[in-house]
């Protein structure tokens, strides 16, 4: 291959690249509050500037009724994910420890799966927390709606009055969440009791308002 041929494709890819780039991005995702550019990135919100509260309802995987609602009064960390997706198989067994803790829920919102390949996922992984079936992009509107959902996975912290306490952008690590999930609820261990609102605000009264970033800016 000659070198003008080299750099043909060169430049083939790179523009292919650049295209499936937009073609992932929101097209409010620049508008939408709370906006990060960075994989990786985490945003946390103080208590009187945390967006919401964020409304999610649905059917889940085994055809079941889910509002987000329901789950007042816990943390709950809500999670994009699909079965393909690498970080999301690497987080599941995370998820399903934080899952059993006293006063936190997980919620999944699947993206784009049939339901028969969505239900494999949670068998192979142990996953028992139920997952929103959101092929039809309802659900991902809901969440884009109010914070900006840019990449797969992202993990939405929501404290026990149903406001967004927090999110990370792409693979997160589990200590890292887990700081996250305390911050916003309160909530010490196994067994720790389901965390009120108004405990949950009580605990981080003092936290500086705003929202506070770490790798990357509003």
């Amino acid at each position: 291959m000659t070198r003008k041929a080299r750099l043909a494709v060169l430049l083939a890819i790179v523009i292919a690249v650049v295209l499936w780039l937009a073609a992932c991005a929101p097209p409010d995702a620049a508008t939408s509050p709370g906006y990060v550019s960075g994989d990786g990135a985490v945003t946390e919100w103080a208590v009187g500037s945390r967006p919401g509260p964020l409304k999610l309802s649905g059917v889940d995987l085994n055809g079941n009724a889910v509002n987000l609602a329901d789950f007042r009064g816990q943390v709950v960390v809500v999670t994009t994910w699909y079965a393909g997706c690498p970080p999301c198989r690497a987080e599941a067994p995370d998820l399903v420890k934080l899952d059993a803790l006293a006063g936190v829920s997980v919620l999944g919102v699947n993206t784009r799966d049939d339901v028969d390949t969505a239900k494999a996922f949670e068998r192979t992984f142990g996953v028992t927390y139920p997952s929103l079936n959101g092929a039809d992009g309802t659900a991902i509107a809901a969440l884009q709606g109010l914070v900006a959902v840019r990449a797969v996975p992202t993990a939405l912290i929501i404290d026990p009055d149903g406001y967004v306490a927090a999110r990370s952008v792409g693979r997160i690590e589990p200590s890292t969440l887990r700081s996250l999930v305390d911050a916003a609820g309160n909530v010490s261990g196994e067994s720790a009791s389901p965390t009120t609102g108004a405990a949950s605000a009580g605990a981080t009264a003092a936290r500086t308002a705003g929202a506070s970033t770490s790798g990357a800016s509003e």
